[in-house]
């Protein structure tokens, strides 16, 4: 059994597209190889990829279209986590050292371009002109969402509703790229097909988004120390809008300023982790995840019975109960 129960049924697909993978990346330049070696020796669980395969299979079967769309949501996400990571200053990513915090901003703004062109001329050079289409409305929906929240951020003005609208465009968006073109690499579902697979795409990844910014309250670094990533880099997530939403106006305010303030302390951590507990931000973060998987899980419930089908709804487990 795989290290990820839910790709036993597509592990053979998974070590064909690595290998695909791998040969798309290559670069005759020195130092492009060295970065994409380290990037491919620290990539992470292939979520993305394996939401294509997962989808085509439960959906008609894989096909060589799968392979190109699983391609291109890889060389996609990975650009955008460069860019990210530059743009949030991130010296880690999963537990590894980031291309800027190694090569410089320079070469990482340079490395994620390379892999967004690689996406481009990939999906070019084998026609396949609506898998690019669905796959590049998504990088533009999650530059969107992350230009809405430093928006929101700057002006303070974050609530639930621009939450959502924030992890939609951030996340979920890659979600509903990754299994759309899943759906349309088979070239036999029906439309009614498509718009169960989005909605549950849709579900799946605001799912996953909410238990990441979870997660990151509970995060440790190697010394064992709490990180606290979205506080400090000032970042409104579910369990602190809602919990501000609880709270009287003097406590929100006052919260509100040690949230934004420049000079962080342990003890400002530790007071606004106090404010969430106090005010049941966690737990309402964990009913929405349970209710936005309840919700996946009845849409997949929809489709015939099959190895896909049971993946499927081990993922949707997988999202509900990560810990990490």
């Amino acid at each position: 059994m795989s290290t990820y129960f839910f790709t036993d049924c597509i592990s053979d697909d998974l070590k064909r597209f690595n290998s695909l993978f791998k040969k798309e990346v290559r670069s005759k330049n020195s130092l492009f190889s060295l970065i994409t070696s380290y990037i491919l020796r620290t990539k992470g669980k292939q979520l993305r990829p394996t939401l294509v395969f997962l989808t085509a299979k439960m959906c008609g079967g894989i096909t060589e279209a799968s392979y190109s769309g699983a391609c291109m949501v890889e060389l996609m996400h990975t650009a955008t986590l460069i860019h990210d990571d530059v743009v949030d200053d991130a010296i880690k990513r999963r537990g590894f050292f980031s291309i800027n915090a190694l090569w410089k901003n320079k070469a990482s703004v340079l490395m994620g371009d390379y892999f967004l062109a690689k996406g481009l001329l990939y999906a070019l050079e084998r026609n396949h002109i609506s898998l690019l289409h669905i796959i590049s409305t998504a990088v533009k929906e999650m530059s969107e969402g992350e230009i809405l929240q430093i928006e929101k951020n700057r002006s303070f003005s974050n609530n639930e509703e621009t939450y959502y609208e924030i992890i939609e465009k951030k996340t979920a968006s890659l979600f509903v790229a990754a299994m759309n073109a899943g759906v349309e690499s088979t070239a036999l579902a029906s439309e009614q097909t498509k718009e169960k697979v989005s909605e549950m795409a849709h579900f799946m990844g605001l799912a996953f988004q909410i238990k990441d910014d979870l997660l990151d309250f509970s995060k440790t670094s190697l010394t064992g120390k709490p990180t606290w990533n979205d506080l400090k880099e000032q970042k409104m997530t579910l369990p602190i809008i809602y919990a501000l939403s609880q709270a009287p106006h003097k406590e929100q305010k006052h919260i509100v300023k040690r949230f934004y303030n420049k000079k962080y302390t342990t003890a400002d951590y530790k007071e606004i982790i106090s404010f969430i507990s106090q005010y049941k931000g966690f737990e309402y973060a964990e009913r929405k995840i349970e209710e936005l998987c309840s919700k996946a899980q009845q849409i997949v419930e929809t489709f015939e019975e099959s190895e896909a089908r049971d993946a499927f709804l081990n993922l949707i487990s997988y999202i509900s109960t990560r810990e990490k």
